[in-house]
């Protein structure tokens, strides 16, 4: 297939998310839009943070999901959720763009890093929204996901709100879910293959979506599997903002999903959707 990166914002992508027609998936990487001091935006600060608190061997110090499984298997679980609480105790104001994502008509908004400043975002804008956030079985066994309504309270069913906001790796807020370590991502990968710890009505409502990656990549072997596996079935088509130029992996994992690179800064990508001077407040 043709893998040629677009240089330019295609205008069918803004129209697309202003109908509802595709989905934004959020990575770490939205947190540089974001105005002030912020949490870790990427796994490998991340990583500096939870072993800056905690003694970690020199040759997974670097290494998020196995820094994160140290910490848990000789400091106690307890441990390891204070550290990711202390992490993401700053509260970045959301950007323009997030803003603007907030505002959208989507059934369907992914987020795959453990910040609040969306779902903040969200909260500010309306109140017809729900989370549904993933859970580590070392805390919750037996159960992939946790439900709530915009206010953060807990449900026990699912959420059929107009905007679904889905966190597949948890988040700090409403009831601080991580799902961080080795094992985490273990006991959700032996299942993800057949969808279980996908919420169905997630997987309902890709059906008839296809997906925009801002702030992502893809040079991991776990953005890879999730993105996978939650794109599993959707409509199409899909675009990721990756203004670097990808890795031998990356480069693989679009071609192989028919996502069409969008070779532009993510700034300008966030000035093509809510305008230069709403993208710059």
């Amino acid at each position: 297939m043709d893998v040629t990166p677009l240089t330019e914002w295609p205008a069918r992508v803004t129209a697309g998310l202003e109908t509802g027609a595709l989905a934004p998936y959020l990575g770490p990487g939205l947190l540089a839009l974001c105005p002030g001091a912020t949490p870790p935006a990427d796994p490998a600060a991340l990583a500096a943070v939870l072993t800056a608190k905690v003694s970690v061997p020199g040759k997974i110090r670097h290494r998020l999901t196995a820094a994160a499984q140290f910490i848990e298997n000789f400091k106690h679980r307890q441990t390891l959720a204070k550290a990711m609480d202390e992490a993401f105790a700053t509260a970045p104001a959301p950007s323009a763009l997030q803003r603007w994502i907030a505002s959208l008509p989507v059934p369907l908004i992914v987020d795959t890093w453990y910040d609040d400043a969306l779902r903040q975002a969200l909260a500010a804008a309306r109140s017809d929204w729900a989370e549904v956030q993933g859970l580590s079985q070392s805390e919750h066994f037996g159960t992939w996901c946790g439900w709530y309504d915009a206010s953060g309270r807990p449900s026990a069913e699912p959420l059929a709100a107009a905007t679904l906001l889905y966190k597949p790796w948890g988040g700090h807020a409403p009831a601080h879910n991580y799902l961080v370590s080795d094992s985490d991502f273990v006991e959700v990968l032996t299942e993800i293959d057949i969808q279980t710890p996908i919420p169905a009505l997630v997987q309902q409502r890709r059906a008839t979506l296809g997906f925009v990656f801002l702030g992502c990549r893809f040079n991991d072997q776990l953005p890879r599997a999730f993105a996978r596996q939650i794109l599993k079935r959707s409509a199409g088509p899909h675009y990721a903002v990756l203004p670097e130029t990808p890795t031998r992996m990356e480069e693989r994992f679009l071609a192989e999903q028919g996502i069409t690179r969008i070779a532009l800064p993510l700034a300008e990508a966030a000035a093509a959707l809510c305008g230069p001077a709403l993208a710059a407040a």
